[in-house]
């Protein structure tokens, strides 16, 4: 995909692939016409397991906004975050959501946002070859190693997955 080819995007499909590129990814996003907006849908569509989608979550960590990537199967423990960020933590709403990132809850990318926000990567995202984030709308993701993630995000790689049972 190139800049011209951005063009034929929603602008903020198109500020992800600025990003992107600004970054070092080339970026390969694919639009569907059904709706990636939970995990289930992004994997049915993409043809992959949900394990492999990341659930970019907004959190505030002391009243400032947080970034989670988290695997698409896993819930995030809010008493981990606490104790790793020695703050109290909380899942912020649509507004807060939409004020830090500047995409709405269900198209949030781990890149591109409106503020600059630190970032938490969950551990179980490392183990696969290839996962696939949201690329600014209900219906567009793109392909890329956790590594490249960890890398464009700086984030904090923890193991932030609620224990079973």
């Amino acid at each position: 995909m190139d800049e011209e080819q951005d063009r034929d995007l929603k602008p903020s499909v198109q500020r992800v692939a600025t990003a992107l590129r600004a970054l070092g990814v080339a970026p390969q996003i694919v639009e569907f016409t059904e709706s990636t907006r939970t995990a289930e849908d992004a994997a049915r569509a993409l043809g992959t397991s949900v394990e492999r989608i990341v659930k970019s979550l907004v959190f505030t960590a002391g009243g400032a906004p947080l970034l989670v990537l988290v695997s698409g199967v896993n819930r995030v423990a809010v008493d981990r975050l606490r104790e790793a960020l020695g703050v109290e933590v909380r899942r912020a709403d649509a507004s807060v959501v939409r004020e830090a990132t500047g995409f709405a809850i269900g198209g949030v990318p781990p890149i591109g946002h409106a503020t600059q926000l630190p970032v938490i990567l969950d551990r179980d995202l490392m183990q696969y070859e290839l996962v696939y984030a949201a690329a600014g709308t209900p219906n567009s993701v793109f392909p890329i190693t956790p590594q490249d993630l960890h890398r464009i995000t700086g984030a904090r790689v923890l193991d932030v997955k609620e224990q079973a049972g």
